[in-house]
């Protein structure tokens, strides 16, 4: 998948821009807080249908302006949306607005790398489960419909379980917890089967990263594993009655990520961090390259080089130089990073240069 042509119009800091982009690597330059990661984002935005930072529609449009568009040129595929304040935005391809956002979900695919991946270690399990939900989204259509109907179950679940007098009626509790159940299963196994196939590619890449240096590991951790989920939620039923909402399910999921069989966010370096979120998505990425429709994710790696050492940074600027990568978007305030990367490769690039909302 290539995007060709990328129109913006009064999003976040960025007044008006209209870059023709090159098929292989582009690489915007500036300051921080000049709008170099707000272009990847309206970028990230016509993948997602969504902002990769604030999930908030209205307060991704320029101050005291109305309204925002973004609009993309792929190979075959013009996509644009529109938010006006106060309004549903509409979200259209070749023109023909969609019925449901999640139609769009997998037609762009795209990863990307960002400072906030540091969340993945530092956060809750929550930031893990929407890394597994955003990659499983992307190449299975099915798995959208049973996260929502897992999600509105368990809602349903905790309106009831909050309920104190009456107390709320067991027959319809055992009808939403059936329904969590069933979906939920059906996530457990995408899930398991994603992670299952993710962590030698993953395992590949943060070798190569790190020099063989450090032995990583990736567990999927998930109520199912101890048995039916069904009978997992109801055997507990009077402990979540007692909290006011479900302590098990799928909703609780998590990764537990280790490094030589410990715990990297106890002892994982800045470095290390940074190298092991790296290098899961990489992995990420050629996950998706290899499912699916088959074609090659859109890459945005936004300032990823600070905190590491020369040769991490040297065997990164190898990898995503090689022929496996297809159109790469990358940000940083070091021109000498990007000189690096410029000077390893044969392939087509752009520079741009973002100055306070600026892209030349």
């Amino acid at each position: 998948m290539i995007l060709r042509q990328l129109s913006i119009l009064n999003y976040k800091n960025i007044g008006e821009a209209l870059l023709e982009l090159s098929p292989k690597m582009n690489c915007f330059i500036g300051r921080n807080g000049m709008g170099k990661t707000n272009v990847l984002d309206a970028i990230y935005y016509l993948s997602f249908c969504r902002s990769a930072s604030n999930p908030i529609d209205s307060q991704v449009i320029r101050h005291d302006e109305p309204f925002c568009m973004i609009e993309g040129e792929y190979d075959e595929d013009v996509i644009s949306v529109g938010i006006k304040r106060g309004q549903k935005k509409h979200f259209k391809r070749n023109k023909k607005e969609y019925k449901r956002l999640s139609e769009h979900i997998g037609l762009i695919p795209l990863v990307v790398v960002s400072p906030a991946d540091s969340l993945l270690i530092e956060g809750g399990s929550e930031e893990r489960r929407k890394l597994m939900d955003m990659v499983i989204a992307q190449y299975d259509r099915s798995y959208i419909d049973a996260l929502s109907r897992y999600n509105n179950a368990l809602q349903q679940r905790n309106i009831l379980l909050k309920m104190e007098d009456p107390a709320p009626d067991t027959l319809v509790l055992q009808l939403w917890e059936e329904q969590m159940a069933e979906a939920g299963e059906v996530l457990y196994e995408k899930r398991r089967a994603f992670v299952d196939e993710l962590i030698p590619l993953f395992q590949q890449y943060y070798e190569h990263i790190s020099g063989g240096q450090e032995r990583v590991g990736l567990t999927y951790v998930s109520h199912c594993q101890r048995g039916p989920l069904l009978e997992v939620i109801q055997r507990d039923r009077h402990k979540d009655l007692a909290v006011g909402y479900s302590l098990h399910g799928v909703h609780r999921d998590d990764l537990e990520f280790t490094l030589d069989g410990h715990l990297m966010k106890r002892e994982g370096s800045q470095g290390q961090n940074k190298t092991y979120v790296i290098a899961l998505k990489l992995a990420q990425f050629d996950f998706l390259k290899r499912t699916g429709s088959k074609t090659t994710p859109l890459l945005l790696l936004d300032d990823i080089f600070d905190k590491l050492d020369a040769q991490r940074v040297e065997q990164i600027v190898r990898l995503v130089s090689s022929d496996n990568f297809g159109q790469i978007f990358i940000t940083d305030t070091n021109r000498d990073h990007l000189d690096q990367i410029l000077s390893t490769t044969t392939l087509d690039y752009k520079i741009f240069h973002v100055n306070e909302g600026v892209v030349e």
